[in-house]
């Protein structure tokens, strides 16, 4: 029977390993799916919750972005799906009131940078705070 590996990891840790029965992300083309003996493929995952399916139950991140791959692990009928993210967490380590407080810090620059629109750099940096912050509390919500 085939088997499907998947690997979570960030350049701080891994946050989780083992056997899945299916890897549902985003990337920027589009949402998919990896199943047990899905051809090899790389390509982008966008900020958004990344679901692992096992036989235990489904397990989430919300992920801010970064890399797949999906290939053999030269381990017969094995697949093995790898996301590398830059910033990920478990859902169930999403400190809500943290993630609130940076929403709110976030809008409030924004609101601020409102008056004075040459600001780019703030703006943007304001704007990708504001979107960490609310896909947060959106995977916490879930």
């Amino acid at each position: 029977m085939a088997t499907l590996r998947v690997e979570v990891v960030t350049p701080e840790r891994a946050l989780w390993s083992g056997t899945a029965t299916a890897l549902m992300a985003r990337s920027s083309e589009g949402e998919f799916t990896i199943l047990p003996e899905h051809t090899s493929t790389v390509g982008d995952v966008v900020p958004e919750v990344l679901r692992v399916a096992t036989e235990e139950g489904e397990l989430r991140f919300a992920v801010h972005g970064g890399y797949f791959q999906v290939g053999p692990d030269h381990t017969d009928g094995v697949t093995l799906a790898t996301v590398l993210a830059g910033v990920a967490e478990p859902t169930t380590e999403i400190d809500v009131e943290r993630a609130q407080t940076a929403k709110e810090a976030a809008e409030a620059t924004l609101s601020a940078l409102s008056s004075n629109p040459d600001d780019h750099a703030g703006a943007a940096l304001a704007s990708a705070a504001l979107a960490r912050a609310e896909l947060r509390l959106r995977a916490a919500a879930r």
